[in-house]
């Protein structure tokens, strides 16, 4: 079992920025993909951005590249989601996943946190 624990969401205006973390815990892997989806009222959930504990590689959702960067810190089972530029549709509750597949299908993921709310004012 891989337990996560979103923290970090909150209220910003237009143009501001916030950093999630997502803190893992229990049994975890280095083969792992972590995930970061989100999903709005009445909306599907939406990939947001993934990145693998171990080695190299990144994959961002089309909304959000060149604003979001994915991030991880290994020694403190932490990934992180630095994101600027936040516009009001950036607007969910944003979930931390773990899967063994780089996907952006919330399927593939076999662990989700609990989800922290982002608000982003106009």
């Amino acid at each position: 079992q891989v337990q996560l624990a979103e923290s970090g969401g909150g209220l910003v205006q237009a143009g501001g920025s916030l950093r999630l973390s997502c803190a893992a815990s229990g049994r975890t892997y280095s083969n792992y993909v972590m995930g970061w989806f989100r999903q709005a009222p009445g909306k599907e959930r939406e990939f947001v951005a993934a990145i693998r504990w171990s080695g190299y590689g990144t994959w961002y959702g089309n909304s959000v590249k060149g604003r979001f960067t994915i991030s991880r810190d290994n020694a403190k089972n932490t990934v992180y989601l630095q994101m600027n530029s936040l516009k009001p549709e950036d607007t969910a509750v944003y979930y931390c996943a773990a899967g063994l597949s780089a996907s952006g299908s919330a399927g593939d993921y076999e662990y989700w946190g609990q989800g922290t709310q982002v608000t982003v004012s106009s």
